[in-house]
């Protein structure tokens, strides 16, 4: 199977999946307790104006009709008007999707950053102090919820060291160092979160690849325990670990619904939240859609990595 052919099929299938997904959004979305029109003229609102609202929103047609159309217009773009903004959704997921990935992105960088360095350390140092101490590191990062982990580094950076405000969000391109001022507890809070996991992951890929055979031969034609490391050990290593950084990249991305609200970051996160509270049916659908489309890009661009660090894993050429 060549590569080309590799990409038109995993495309096949993000675009099956992505179809599912609107289902289950559309459906999901539509069985919700409660009548939108009443939420939104109010209680007091007599039957006429509510049925009057209803015709207004196509909520009164079937609702294979009402799901056609609204994939039609996803399809061109349109995922419709949210109702407690007035605006059209997608200018809304537009404006704060930016600011989630910077968060998300940023994130997974420091936690790559982290753990593949300490993941390695504590795997050729075996059962010793380094290797125990991460262990205990990993054990402490997987148990706490990554809310926690936010309110530590405010408790830390920001109440006792008085180093990073604790909430807001400037542009980079209104002021990068403003930016990345505001951006450090967030980040840094979900970046140590997801370190956990990855340097776990790289610690047990590592010990497994340092049990090999060619590893053992390696060292007899005396290389050097740094060349034996990354140039043989850790390059077959990272295949799995890659698994886990899209993983954790998808989850951090997510995640972000909980750690923006702690921090009051104006990303997707704290979108998705505003239009569950308000049951913004639009919104709602159109940020799990945002949401899901993330999740398949980020394992897609895993699956084109493998190729890349392992050459075993042929794509391409011939079977």
């Amino acid at each position: 199977m060549s590569m080309y052919n590799y990409v038109a099929r995993r495309i096949g299938f993000m675009t099956v999946t992505l179809f599912l997904v609107t289902l289950i959004a559309f459906g999901v979305t539509n069985i919700l307790p409660g009548d939108v029109a009443l939420l939104i003229l109010g209680p007091n609102a007599n039957a006429e104006s509510i049925a009057a609202l209803q015709a207004q929103l196509g909520l009164d047609r079937p609702l294979y009709i009402q799901y056609i159309d609204w994939l039609v217009g996803l399809l061109q773009g349109d995922m419709g008007e949210s109702l407690r903004f007035g605006d059209p959704v997608v200018g809304l997921i537009a404006e704060r999707l930016p600011r989630s990935l910077l968060l998300a992105v940023t994130a997974t960088l420091v936690a790559v950053t982290l753990s593949i360095p300490l993941g390695v350390y504590a795997a050729i140092n075996q059962n010793e102090a380094p290797d125990v101490s991460a262990s205990m590191f990993a054990f402490v990062g997987i148990s706490l919820p990554i809310f926690l982990w936010g309110l530590v580094f405010i408790l830390i950076f920001a109440v006792w060291l008085n180093l990073f405000p604790t909430n807001g969000y400037v542009s980079p391109g209104e002021d990068l160092l403003a930016s990345l001022h505001r951006l450090v507890l967030p980040a840094g809070a979900m970046g140590f979160a997801l370190t956990a996991y990855i340097m776990r992951m790289t610690r047990s890929s590592m010990l497994e690849v340092l049990s090999e055979e060619y590893i053992n031969l390696a060292r007899a034609k005396g290389m050097s325990q740094r060349v034996v490391v990354l140039r043989h050990a850790l390059r077959n290593a990272i295949i799995p670990v890659i698994t886990v950084i899209a993983f954790q990249f998808s989850y951090a991305f997510g995640g972000v619904v909980v750690l923006e609200e702690v921090f009051l970051w104006p990303g997707i996160g704290r979108l998705t939240l505003t239009a569950i509270q308000s049951r913004d049916i639009p919104l709602i659908q159109g940020c799990i859609i945002v949401v899901a489309l993330i999740y398949m890009l980020s394992n897609f661009a895993a699956d084109l990595l493998y190729a890349y660090f392992d050459p075993r894993i042929r794509y391409g050429g011939e079977n």
